[in-house]
Parts: structure tokens; C-alpha cells; sequence
């Protein structure tokens, strides 16, 4: 894979399965190169297989969300069609289930999310911002200035929230009317669901009078035509997607303890629709349910519920009984990862992709579309390898090694460590661009999911909290002596590793491992520090949520200054031989553009050999979601760095 190949690439997701059982509805995005833009369109397949699967809406611009309406005569979708400008919102459309013309239900400024049906099928429940009246000011010059009492005021790849708030609005479908706003205030709305009898909303939401530093999430309840929304949920824990079951009798949560620590693993629950006699039903497994970045709400089949979970790089589906009578099964395992579902009566559809195929749908046990076909069958993909390395404790760490492209046994290559951020995510076995266009650039590259990340237990992942108290050893101690004993342990098993000819990189908490690196160990010839973490303290204030970190670190920062100085990677400047490219986005809220700017001005004051490349207009997301040419400029950038000093 070449770094142009970006403009190729192409997914399936969120498939739906209609009332019937007949259809499969599902959304396929691919990239516009000329206009460097995502395209995403509504397809149809049938259950039977009678026809090939084939799109639904012309997917002109990004349509997303099909939900089929439980009476099955409408297919409700979002989409930002019908502005001329590229960030127009995206608005609620319904088409008729056999196909016609759309029809809008909402004009919103804010894009619409999270729709769902009424049990009648005559209205639908969405989330949107609510934006100031000052937006309408587009000439920042005589805006108003922007006023927050809330530490939570901005979010990044969002922007600004103290001032466009999330709330809950509902729609009848037949448009009569203009979408009626549920909710209300200086607060923040989850997705909403329906009551069985249509006449109430339950949704998860920060309403505490210091929401905004507790960031404790209850559950609401609320009459559909508006009210004073009720919590029904303590303060012992969060509670996300709530989702009331078909006969209106329980309600299925996720669930995670608010202990004042982090992480915590998410659980699946069910409840009663008062709030009241919460059971948890996953806790045996040990694994986080909700897998980042794509999970869905629980799934309601008859007396069980479906939900995905990580499960050592691996994302796989399984059913528990609500009752909590037996443990949960696994109904589809494999070295693979499994990105959406849909079951009904029997059926079951979902989007699964493995490390050399894109995310293909699947009915039962057939796959029913190719639209990755084009791209793997033309391209030299490589298969990562897993393998096992010891750590310097004796614990057991997953990792993979990636062969280069047009592989020759009898040579060695460059090889590059890369670090997956978080830290409480996974590297997975799905389709990953990231090593697939380093292999086609000519290096073996390495991956690893050390303590500190999910997909594991949850003492996995909670092995690096700290430094201060008693919480843990804290950042770059045991996921540190974990990675180099990944680099060590391919050394043994793999010849055509060249040790002197090594390069590490790594995004967000990875950029910080990389930084905490090459201030420890001089074994790396060049680096990539990528939109990092390199000073706790700026960080703490910079950050749109780095804040709540003092959960994982075991207090904020004015509590022991020193112990955050002492796990930042920047304090080890001077100690830093390795060349050094720091690449950052200058619209980055997570970890903001001066944290890159802090790394390379120290560096730069030094005397050390140090690059910055700021990317205009880009979130912290750039690697992932950000402008497909910024995207294939970020991959032509890393590998000619690595070319200049490993080649």
C-alpha cells in the first residue's frame, strides 16, 4: 500500500435489518479524491441473497444512520446533502422503505445524531447541538466574545460546546411540524430511546449542578412532549445507552463504577424502568464491552441481549440472558473485528473486516458484499504475524510483526515500533492502514498492546495509574519495559530485523510513549512523535478533557507537581539523541498543538536534530478521519523521515 492509496480505501458499517427480516440495510463510504472529501451512501441487501447488494441513495455527499421505522413503510437516514458549502449540517431524511424520493424532516444548523423510532412509527427522537445566536455572526471580527463558566466548553473534532449545548429534540414523521426541543439549559444529552408505549424518552445526560467536573452520567427519563426530564440513576455510577426492552417491562444498560479512579471496564446491565434493580451481566468476562471507537446499544432478542467486546486485539459478538441465568456465549470469535450488528428473528448481519480485508457485510455465516474487493485484490497486502514477548516482570504481551513488502529472507530491513494511543484502547486485527503503507515503503513494522490498554483484564489495564499515592508506578514504567521487550522479543524470533537500523512513532498517548522513548533509551535511530503528550502539567490545562486524567494518575497535578514533571516526557529533553520529527494538527483540543510546540522548541534550544510539521485545519483525528489529503501528505511525510535516516 502507498500513501495515495488513501483515496481507495472503502468500509461498510452499521447494517439494520428491516421489520420484515427481508432487507439489510447499511452505509458504504469511500473518498472523493478531487474534492478530498468522505462520500457515504445508504445500500440494500436482501436476506435471501436473490439479489447483489446495491445503493439505496446516491450517497452524493455523506448519508449515514438508516433505521427502518417498526411499521417497515419508512427508511429514516442523516445526511448533509442539500448545502453547497462542504461542513453542512447534516438533517433527518425519510424515504419510502421500496424506494423514492427523500423527504427532509429537519433544517437544523447543527448536524442531527443519534435518531431513533417511536414503537408507533409515527415520530423520531435525534440529539443535536443547540448553537448561540452570536453563530449567526459570521464575521468573527464583530462577533460577541464567547463566555463559559464550565471547565467542558470544548471538544475536540467538535469545537466549541460551551456554547452549543447537546439536547434532545423529537420530529413527527409526517413533517407537519417543526422538530419540538425536549430538552433544555446549560447541559449536555446523550442519544435518546424510546419507551415501549411511545410516550416517554430515556436518555443518559450530565445535568449535576458540577457536571461539568464530576462528568457523572445519570439516567433521564422524560415525556416525549417535553417536561422537566427526572433522573432515575444514583451517583455509585455511570450509565450509558439506555435501551428499554420490546415489552416494556426492563431496560438494558451500560455501566461503568465512579470510584474516583480510571479505567474501569463497561458493563452490560439490565434494569428496571425506574431505575431499580440494576444486575450486571458481563462481569465475569473480564473484557471492556464497549469496544472503541465503533460499538452499538445493546441488542434486545427476546430474553437476551448482544453486544460486542474487546477481546485480545479481536472484537467479537456475543449473548447474554437478561435474567443473568447463565454466563455469556460467544457467538462469533475469530481473529477479526466486528464493527456493527443487527439481529432479528433468526437473522443475523454484521460488518467484520481482518487485518487484509476491508469491512465486508455478512448474513449468517456469507459474506454478500465486496466493496474492499478492488482494493485488497490490487494491492500487496501484508499479514502481521502475532507472537508473544515477555516482559521484564515475566508478564505476557501481545504483539505483531508486519513483513515488508516484496519480502526477501535474505535480507535485513528497517523496521519501525509503532504505539497505539489511549492508553485504554487496543491495537486490532482489522484492516490498519498505518502498517500496511510502512510495509509497502519498505520496513517491518511492530505493534503491541502493552499494560495500560483495553482488550484485556481489568487489571491490564489499570497496571500504569499513578504516579501519585498509591494508585500505581504511573506512564512510561510497566507499558514502557512492555514495548521494549516486544522490540527484543522480535529480535530473537526474527532474522531480517536489522537492530541497528530501528525507528519508533506513535499518536496521542503513543506520541507520548514515543517521546518517553527516545528520553530513555538511545536504540532508535529516528522518531515520529506524533500529536503527543510530552508535559503533563501544560497539559492538564490545554487538553478538552486531559483533566480527568487525575483519575488514572491518582490526583491532579497541585497535589505533587513533582511527580507530574517526573512522567513527562519533556523533563528528559536533554537526555534525547534520537532525531526527531514532531508532527501535530493545529485544530488539535485533545492534546493541544503546545504540546508539540513545547517538545520542538526544547529540542530546537538544545542543539538536537528536530523537525515540526503542523497540519492547517486538522483535528486530533487526522490520521483517522481528517482530509484525505492531508491524510496521504502525513504518510508521505513519516516514511520520507524514516527514508532519511534508516535508508
Amino acid at each position: 500500500m502507498r500513501p495515495e492509496d488513501v483515496y481507495e480505501l472503502v468500509n461498510a458499517a452499521d447494517p439494520r435489518i428491516s421489520p420484515d427480516g427481508t432487507r439489510v440495510a447499511f452505509t458504504v463510504t469511500t473518498i472523493d479524491k478531487d474534492e478530498s472529501e468522505y462520500r457515504s451512501a445508504i445500500w440494500i441487501a436482501r436476506v435471501d441473497g436473490s439479489e447483489e447488494p446495491s445503493p439505496f441513495t446516491a450517497g452524493e455527499k455523506r448519508d449515514s444512520q438508516p433505521r427502518w421505522s417498526p411499521d417497515g413503510r419508512w427508511l429514516a437516514f442523516v445526511s448533509n446533502r442539500g448545502g453547497e458549502e462542504k461542513k453542512a449540517p447534516a438533517n433527518l431524511y425519510v424515504i419510502p422503505a421500496q424506494g423514492g424520493e427523500p423527504r427532509r424532516l429537519t433544517d437544523l444548523k447543527e448536524s442531527v445524531e443519534s435518531i431513533a423510532w417511536s414503537p408507533d412509527s409515527t415520530r423520531i427522537a435525534f440529539a443535536s447541538r443547540v448553537r448561540d445566536e452570536a453563530y449567526d455572526e459570521e464575521d468573527d471580527r464583530k462577533r460577541k466574545p464567547r463566555r463559559f463558566t464550565r471547565v467542558f466548553h470544548k471538544l475536540d473534532s467538535v469545537g466549541w460546546t460551551g456554547d452549543r449545548r447537546t439536547h434532545v429534540f423529537v420530529v413527527g414523521v409526517d413533517g407537519a411540524d417543526e422538530p419540538a426541543q425536549v430538552t433544555s439549559g446549560d447541559f449536555e444529552h446523550g442519544a435518546p430511546a424510546w419507551t415501549a408505549d411511545s410516550t416517554q424518552l430515556v436518555f443518559n445526560a450530565l445535568r449535576d449542578e458540577n457536571w461539568d467536573t464530576t462528568l457523572l452520567n445519570r439516567l433521564y427519563v422524560v415525556d416525549a412532549g417535553g417536561g422537566e426530564p427526572r433522573a432515575i440513576t444514583g451517583e455509585d455510577a455511570s450509565y450509558e445507552q439506555p435501551t428499554p426492552s420490546p415489552d416494556g417491562t426492563r431496560m438494558a444498560v451500560r455501566w461503568e463504577p465512579e470510584d474516583g479512579t480510571y479505567p474501569h471496564h463497561s458493563q452490560l446491565g439490565v434494569m428496571n424502568l425506574d431505575g431499580g434493580g440494576l444486575k450486571l451481566l458481563t462481569q465475569s468476562l473480564d473484557r471492556q464491552t464497549a469496544p472503541y471507537p465503533d460499538y452499538r446499544e445493546p441488542l434486545w432478542d427476546g430474553d437476551r441481549l448482544l453486544f460486542t467486546l474487546e477481546d485480545h486485539g479481536n472484537v467479537h459478538l456475543y449473548a447474554v440472558p437478561a435474567d443473568g441465568s447463565s454466563e455469556p456465549e460467544l457467538l462469533l470469535g475469530g481473529e477479526r473485528q466486528i464493527t456493527g450488528f443487527d439481529y432479528r428473528d433468526g437473522t443475523l448481519a454484521y460488518v467484520a473486516g481482518t487485518h487484509t480485508a476491508m469491512r465486508e457485510l455478512f448474513i449468517g455465516d456469507t459474506q454478500v458484499t465486496n466493496v474492499g474487493k478492488a482494493f485488497t485484490e490490487g494491492r500487496q497486502l501484508q499479514e502481521p504475524e502475532r507472537f508473544t514477548a515477555r516482559s521484564q516482570d515475566g508478564y505476557e504481551v501481545d504483539g505483531w510483526i508486519v513483513r515488508p513488502a516484496d519480502f526477501d529472507p535474505g535480507k535485513r530491513y528497517p523496521t519501525l515500533l509503532t504505539i497505539h494511543g489511549g492508553p485504554f484502547t487496543q491495537y486490532g486485527t482489522g484492516f490498519f492502514d498505518e502498517v500496511q503503507v510502512y510495509s509497502g515503503g519498505g520496513y517491518a513494522v511492530l505493534f503491541s498492546n502493552p499494560r495500560g490498554g483495553s482488550g484485556y483484564t481489568e487489571e491490564h489495564g489499570r497496571a500504569i495509574r499513578g504516579p501519585l499515592g498509591d494508585a500505581g508506578p504511573g506512564w512510561g514504567t510497566r507499558d514502557y519495559e512492555d514495548v521494549m521487550a516486544v522490540v527484543d522479543a522480535a529480535l530473537e524470533q526474527y532474522d531480517f530485523i536489522d537492530p541497528e537500523r530501528l525507528g519508533v512513532l506513535g499518536g496521542s498517548y503513543g506520541g507520548y510513549m514515543t517521546s518517553w522513548i527516545i528520553g530513555h533509551t538511545n536504540r532508535f535511530k529516528a522518531a515520529v512523535s506524533e500529536r503527543a503528550v510530552n508535559n503533563l502539567l501544560s497539559m492538564f490545562g490545554s487538553s478538552d478533557l486531559f483533566w480527568i486524567f487525575e483519575r488514572q494518575f491518582g490526583g491532579p497535578y497541585w497535589e505533587n507537581v513533582e511527580a507530574y514533571l517526573e512522567r513527562s516526557p519533556s523533563t528528559y529533553a536533554q537526555q534525547i539523541e534520537t532525531p526527531v520529527l514532531v508532527l501535530h494538527s493545529e485544530n488539535d483540543l485533545r492534546c493541544n498543538i503546545e504540546q508539540g510546540e513545547h517538545l520542538f522548541t526544547l529540542l530546537r534550544l538544545l542543539g538536537k536534530e528536530v523537525e515540526m510539521v503542523r497540519f492547517p485545519a486538522e483535528s486530533h483525528e487526522l490520521s483517522r478521519s481528517g482530509s484525505p489529503l492531508h491524510r496521504v501528505i502525513r504518510f508521505e511525510t513519516i516514511l520520507d523521515w524514516f527514508d532519511r535516516h534508516l535508508k
